[in-house]
């Protein structure tokens, strides 16, 4: 019997979220393209939901960041409490950048549009909060990350795959 392999969860990687992003956003491009005229106008504060799971995962990280740290005057953090952080930071993160493309596919449709289209106007208005909302939760998400990263650890350089 050939003996287990652990894998290690590891940071967050730019260029997942660059891809994920690139992907959401020729995806929802190609759609639009297809489905625009069919579509409902965008209420102009859907992509603002975002901001809420950011302020969350910033909430988060005030609470965590000392704990973490060893600080005195504060309880240390339970493994399985710093795994599960560990886990809503990459989703976080993952969640802003697909969302994000999704986004910047919309805008992108909606730019040339803007002055002939009516319903462009609101719609790219809608994509921009929604685009900063999104790039809000990938803030927070990767803040939170860097929050709960063990101080007895050294860094993980970025490139490095086993």
């Amino acid at each position: 019997m050939a003996p287990r392999r652990v894998e290690q969860m590891t940071f967050t990687k730019p260029r997942e979220l660059i891809a994920s992003g690139l992907v959401a956003a020729v995806v929802i491009y190609l759609l639009t393209r297809l489905l625009y005229g069919e579509l409902p106008p965008l209420p102009l504060l859907a992509g603002a939901t975002l901001l809420l799971i950011a302020l969350v995962d910033v909430l988060l990280a005030l609470n965590m960041r000392p704990r973490v740290k060893r600080r005195p005057g504060t309880e240390p953090v339970d493994g399985l409490t710093a795994a599960r952080a560990v886990a809503l930071a990459k989703a976080s993160s993952m969640a802003g950048a697909i969302m994000a493309g999704v986004w910047v596919g919309l805008i992108a449709y909606l730019l040339p549009l803007f002055g002939t289209v009516e319903a462009a106007r609101p719609d790219t208005a809608a994509a921009v909060i929604g685009l900063i909302s999104a790039g809000a939760l990938i803030a927070a998400g990767l803040w939170l990350e860097n929050c709960l990263r063990n101080p007895d650890e050294p860094e993980e350089p970025y490139d490095e795959e086993e």
